[in-house]
């Protein structure tokens, strides 16, 4: 690969359009741009030659801005020879070596690579050094709805409760448990076992309406009070309650007819 340093205009450089970073402090940079005025610019950028104007930023956008806020006309950069996809892999490599990135600017990164390069997140995973498992779960944080996006990207609900709360298929009820996580400062696995506790209720009760449906059903049918019992194994009773032995021997016959 080859590569020069110069000392480029501002002007002629144009912010990385594959940049994942979309946040940044200003107060920081203000501070930079105090250090950078005193020090100068310790650490070149590293650009590409644009097809269309001047230069694209690679590395160092936090350098860049904050020479602008210290007035410099011009800063010192490497250029070297990067095609579209390395690009964009190498500026999602810097901001995650510095962690720099919030989850939800770091799912956005590596749902546009695996988009815009075709890579499987296997090969992503790879590729930036984590798990094929972080890099799926990662960019499965997009599912959340805005209010919780929200959260995430100020830090005030973690990755790690986000992907929690994924296993709640209901928007609203995620932003509900979201609530209560703030609230009552849960951890990851008590919003867990809500979830699981709120699934097992819910299809307790489906199974119950189920019962009780075919319960009323055979009561129409037979005449009598019926209850059906059934066991985590699916095992189970069916009593028919009757009051008299004509009423038995009633119910016999009805059970044994062929029209019943």
């Amino acid at each position: 690969m080859t590569e020069e340093i110069l000392n480029l205009k501002l002007s002629e450089i144009v912010r990385n359009p594959y940049q994942p970073r979309m946040h940044f402090d200003e107060e920081k940079l203000k501070e930079l741009a105090k250090s950078i005025t005193i020090n100068g610019v310790l650490q070149p950028v590293i650009v590409r030659k644009s097809k269309v104007f001047g230069y694209e930023l690679l590395a160092g956008e936090r350098r860049f801005l904050a020479s602008g806020i210290a007035n410099l006309n011009e800063i010192p950069a490497i250029v070297r020879n990067y095609n579209d996809q390395q690009m964009q892999i190498l500026a999602l490599l810097e901001n995650l070596q510095r962690e720099n990135l919030n989850p939800i600017e770091e799912a956005k990164s590596l749902f546009n690579l695996t988009e815009k390069s075709g890579l499987k997140h296997e090969e992503i995973a790879q590729i930036i050094g984590k798990s094929r498992t972080f890099v799926s779960n990662t960019i499965r944080l997009l599912q959340l709805p805005n209010e919780l996006t929200f959260l995430v990207e100020s830090g005030e609900l973690s990755a790690g409760h986000a992907r929690a709360l994924l296993a709640e298929s209901d928007p609203i009820q995620q932003i509900e448990l979201a609530r209560l996580v703030r609230k009552k400062h849960l951890s990851v696995r008590e919003i867990e076992q809500l979830i699981y506790h709120k699934d097992k209720n819910s299809r307790t009760k489906a199974k119950n309406i189920f019962i009780e449906e075919i319960e009323e059903k055979l009561k129409k049918e037979i005449g009598n009070t019926v209850k059906i019992t059934e066991n985590k194994h699916h095992q189970g009773n069916l009593s028919i309650k009757f009051n008299s032995i004509d009423e038995l021997e009633n119910l016999i016959n009805k059970l044994s007819s062929s029209n019943f």
